[in-house]
């Protein structure tokens, strides 16, 4: 069983051909257990965060179980704002009925009447999938009232959010589900002890959802077999770029950044080199072409340098300006800031502002020192995780691409093509 099996198929979407390849029978096992043996189920796989932060999801569902309010809510997060990232489209769009049923597996284990599916604005077909997707389940009884014949009931909603990067963040999010502007809470309290309108509230990325009906199939050890022991399980990939074949891919955590570029994803296109990666969308730092050998999980990332992110593979070959790359990044964070605290606000517009007087051949002696200056500013200060993504973002550009800054800086212009992929 995989997360994109037979996705491809021109019926993927309907429940009777969900159904035909074992769709929903995680569902019926799930409601034979109890919602504490489920918990620990996906506690033992262990299933983390496909979203970013990858953290523990049975230790989110575990905290929301216990609390005292017996008014509990589930919220799958389908923003999927990250520029570079695509994999959860895709199976909005294609695989409707491994979502809903990861939804109701969930709601199942931490005890929640209501599921909300915080959707993106700029994904209009996956609406439709979706709202035709919950129609087909009601019908069948796999949620909505009394599910399959247990007394239990789950409502399930579509909130469609208005394009704002912010409101990936979940306490952003929250505050846009109950009306108002996504603006990050502080924390504590978490979500999962008093999140949407006061009730304890879990938040799951589209592709964690994915992996539920997955674990309970086949077992938490059978899962955490799957990849790599700190990172277990399967994990989709957004690639883009440069490359040959871009699309989603799914591969055991633990797959190389060499294999999943050159092998699968076709290589670099016109036989080009290759002159940089980000391996998680643009909140990740930049790689270089000598950590290829990188395996692309939670854990062996980090000693390269960078994080997994999202899986949003961004492949830049040779004839890349990285100084564009970097302006055109930091001019997305400057866009999407929420503007709730100072050093974001206007520290990503510092930073926007440097890259393009560097791009436009107006860079100074002391930019390099004063784009590290700024950035640790904000990271140090800012109120949530934006800011230290934009710092992450400008440093990894100047740190890992020197030669090519200062040569901007020198020459007043740049000794490349200025193709731009990111």
């Amino acid at each position: 069983m995989h997360l994109l099996e037979n996705i491809e198929h021109h019926r993927s979407a309907e429940i009777g051909f969900y159904e035909e390849h074992g769709g929903y029978l995680a569902l019926k096992k799930a409601y034979s257990m109890e919602p504490g043996q489920i918990i620990e189920e996906v506690k033992n796989a262990p299933l983390r965060g496909r979203g970013g932060a990858g953290f523990p999801s049975g230790m989110k569902w575990a905290v929301a179980a216990s609390s005292h309010n017996k008014q509990r809510v589930l919220v799958c997060n389908a923003d999927e704002g990250e520029p570079g990232t695509f994999k959860d489209r895709k199976m909005l769009e294609n695989k409707p009925h491994l979502i809903l049923e990861g939804l109701a597996i969930a709601a199942r284990a931490i005890g929640a009447e209501m599921a909300i599916i915080y959707l993106r604005n700029e994904y209009p077909r996956a609406m439709r999938s979706l709202i035709f997707a919950i129609a087909e389940a009601e019908k069948r009884g796999y949620i909505g009232q009394n599910i399959l014949g247990s007394g239990a009931n789950l409502i399930i909603k579509v909130h469609r959010g208005a394009g704002a990067y912010i409101c990936g963040e979940e306490t952003a999010l929250l505050e846009s589900l109950e009306g108002r502007r996504g603006h990050p809470r502080l924390k504590p309290p978490y979500p999962a002890t008093e999140g949407y309108m006061g009730m304890p509230t879990v938040i799951n990325n589209v592709e964690t959802l994915c992996n539920v009906p997955l674990i309970i199939s086949m077992g938490a050890k059978a899962y955490s077999e799957i990849g790599t022991p700190g990172s277990p399980g399967p994990k989709l990939f957004s690639v883009s770029g440069h490359v040959n074949k871009p699309g989603v891919y799914e591969f055991p955590m633990g797959i190389t950044l060499r294999e999943l570029i050159f092998e699968h994803a076709g290589g670099i296109r016109d036989g080009r080199e290759l002159k940089g990666v980000i391996p998680g969308g643009i909140s990740t730092a930049v790689m270089t072409p000598d950590k290829l050998d990188c395996p692309l999980d939670f854990n062996s990332i980090q000693a390269y340098g960078s994080s997994l992110g999202t899986g949003a593979v961004i492949v830049m070959d040779e004839s890349t300006c990285m100084v564009k790359v970097a302006r055109r990044s930091s001019a997305f964070f400057e866009h999407e800031s929420c503007g709730k605290c100072t050093p974001c606000r206007e520290g990503t517009g510092w930073l926007r502002s440097i890259f393009e007087r560097i791009e436009h051949g107006e860079g100074r002696q002391g930019d390099l020192e004063l784009i590290h200056d700024v950035a640790d500013n904000i990271s140090s200060t800012s109120f949530c995780a934006l800011g230290e993504a934009a710092s992450i973002s400008a440093k990894s550009f100047v740190s890992n691409f020197k030669d090519e800054f200062e040569t901007h800086i020198a020459h007043g212009c740049c000794v490349m093509s200025t193709e731009v992929v990111a």
